[in-house]
């Protein structure tokens, strides 16, 4: 029978099926989100190869998911160990339109795990924001999701992976395999790219903030999807997982901005929205775990302490641009502690310190951290390492100038300074001292 007429089999639920089509397209967005956001923080010069960093991986990884990352992911596990997938559905082979996986077809599923995929390789680039080449980013983009996040996915996200089948250590939406992990291989892959000697004077200030808040927006967006999607169902536990997701942000808002106040006596628009990110961060692993209150106190201690971890790399001057270390790789280690007390129980039957389960389950939290952090952050280096050694990773230098640019810019200032020279009639203008004054701001704006 045509696989494209055959009924689908009595567990399909077809409200599960719609709503994870939605939360599909929704994390799927969060590329894009991310490429604004990352794009408005950089300095101008290279506000293009942050987007197109943030589109290669989109472009790349959903190749790499059709060929070998699903099934590695997500494929029958090889040897009983948990630890990896088998080659059976390669370029998804084996699965047809009424393939379910639970009661959903397999295609939406493997689309929504290919999107948590793109968007956590794609969260690497802003560590080595700047100084990064797009040919070692386009060998490093395929290599590292095969390598690194492939494995850690079946660990975290398949019935047989190791740390929540064996182990039994919980994670909702992706805190390990997604927040932690881009995380420490942001930090992997910015110890190989090496700072830039003024790295601790240099000011960095971004050179678009409403851009950076368009991209916020779109990623607080996407994160619904992103967590309360992960139920894989239109039940309660997806709209615990939303509110939470709220919750979670919100709080962040607060304490963030506090302790910028008492630091430098200022609140920043670049932190309030950071914290917004942070407490969605924190929240991902433990939204369906924990109830409002767990969620509220899980972004106000998020708030607080990335607010002070993304200073930490002034002190042991490690370029981390972007703060993803700061945010993600500590929001995700705070929301997966946060499981180990807070839990109650709702989906696993496990409960956290604070709900009468004792220590044990903060104990499994501690130990998938440990094995996560250690796993991703050696592959990862070996990985950008071989990069650089081959194809060159790092940038020579202060790169001044982004390869392409000759091309398109992503603000011509050409047209303002033809415009400013001349008066409204067409005629060249009168004062040309303010002209040369304007042209030149525009000129060290451009090197910037």
């Amino acid at each position: 029978m045509n696989s494209a007429l055959a009924p689908m089999p009595p567990a399909y639920d077809s409200g599960d099926t719609a709503w994870l089509l939605a939360a599909t397209a929704m994390v799927l967005l969060m590329t894009p989100g991310l490429a604004f956001f990352y794009g408005g923080m950089v300095r101008t010069k290279h506000v293009l190869m942050m987007i197109k960093m943030s589109f290669a991986a989109l472009a790349f990884g959903t190749l790499v998911w059709w060929i070998l990352g699903y099934t590695l992911a997500f494929g029958p596990d090889v040897g009983g160990a948990g630890v990896i997938g088998g080659l059976d559905h390669a370029f998804l082979r084996g699965i047809e339109l009424n393939t379910l996986t639970g009661a959903i077809p397999t295609y939406i599923y493997s689309t929504f795990q290919m999107g948590f995929a793109v968007v956590t390789v794609a969260l690497i680039s802003g560590s080595i924001a700047d100084r990064a080449t797009m040919r070692g980013w386009l060998v490093f983009v395929p290599l590292w999701l095969l390598i690194v996040y492939a494995p850690l996915a079946h660990w975290v996200f398949s019935d047989s992976g190791w740390i929540t089948g064996t182990l039994g250590a919980l994670d909702f939406a992706g805190g390990l395999p997604v927040e932690l992990n881009s995380g420490v291989a942001g930090l992997a892959a910015a110890l190989v790219l090496r700072a830039p000697r003024d790295f601790a004077r240099r000011e960095e200030r971004p050179n678009n903030i409403p851009l950076v808040v368009i991209g916020v927006g779109l990623l607080w967006f996407g994160w619904f999807g992103f967590n309360s999607g992960s139920a894989l169902n239109d039940q309660g536990t997806a709209a615990a997982a939303f509110i939470n997701t709220q919750f979670g942000a919100a709080a962040a808002m607060i304490t963030w901005p506090l302790v910028e106040r008492l630091r430098t006596g200022r609140v920043t628009t670049m932190g309030v929205v950071s914290a917004a990110v942070a407490g969605m961060v924190a929240i991902t692993p433990a939204c369906g775990e924990i109830n409002p209150l767990g969620a509220v106190v899980t972004g106000l201690v998020t708030g607080a302490v990335c607010a002070y971890a993304i200073t930490v790399k002034y002190r042991v001057g490690v370029d981390d641009t972007l703060d993803v270390v700061g945010v993600h790789g500590v929001g995700g280690l705070i929301g997966l502690i946060m499981v180990g007390l807070f839990a109650t129980a709702r989906i696993s039957g496990h409960k956290g310190l604070f709900y009468g389960g004792g220590g044990a389950l903060l104990g499994k939290q501690v130990l998938a951290i440990l094995a996560v952090g250690a796993f991703s952050f050696t592959f990862s280096w070996l990985i950008a390492k071989a990069v650089d050694m081959t194809v060159g990773f790092r940038a020579p230098g202060e790169y001044a100038r982004v390869p392409g640019e000759e091309a398109e810019r992503a603000y011509d200032f050409r047209t303002a300074e033809q415009l400013g020279a001349l008066a409204p009639g067409g005629e060249p203008a009168a004062d040309t001292d303010l002209v040369h004054r304007i042209t030149r701001l525009l000129q060290e704006r451009r090197q910037d």
